[in-house]
């Protein structure tokens, strides 16, 4: 973990964490929460963090991002042209299964703030290809959730296209 990291708060903290203990199953599969428990425990970036609030975001992302790799996997499949699950470099499929599951499983995340971290971590992990191949991908998967082809979720690329009522007043605006 890098100093950069540190000063950028928990959250990046806690994303590249548990980046790293994903991009570990690449090596050694799991499947079963218990083991899956015991890799993010273990895991010797995890055992080091000396941020409770880091390693806490960490275990969400990295169980969340585990329970629904079966799924976003598919949706990686599915936006990246003439690309197999098998060819993709392990940094960069561990970055796509983090900030899927954060796109498609996190209201708490904005579309825009998981591609951004998304691209970070390929710029701090990755060759000089990763960024723009995560970027392709998830810009195609924001995109199809944009413009409501991906059912359950419910974001927007940018908050100011949503439209608001006629005659509705923005909270706090002045009678």
């Amino acid at each position: 973990m890098s100093a950069t990291d540190k000063s950028k708060g928990s959250r990046r903290q806690g994303r590249t964490l548990a980046f790293q203990v994903l991009f570990g199953l690449g090596f050694d599969p799991q499947h079963e929460q218990g083991a899956l428990r015991r890799v993010f425990v273990n895991n010797p970036a995890v055992a080091e963090c000396e941020s409770p609030e880091a390693v806490a975001f960490a275990s969400e992302l990295f169980m969340g991002a585990s329970a629904c790799m079966d799924d976003t996997d598919k949706v990686i499949e599915r936006h990246s042209d003439h690309w197999k699950l098998g060819r993709i470099g392990k940094v960069e499929l561990a970055i796509l299964r983090l900030s899927l599951y954060e796109i498609l499983h996190r209201q708490d995340i904005p579309l825009k703030v998981a591609i951004n971290e998304a691209i970070e971590l390929a710029k701090g992990f990755g060759d000089e290809n990763s960024r723009s191949f995560v970027n392709g991908i998830l810009d195609a998967v924001a995109r199809a959730v944009d413009q409501g082809r991906v059912t359950g979720v419910d974001k927007k690329i940018d908050k100011k296209k949503e439209s608001k009522p006629a005659g509705a007043k923005t909270p706090g605006a002045a009678e």
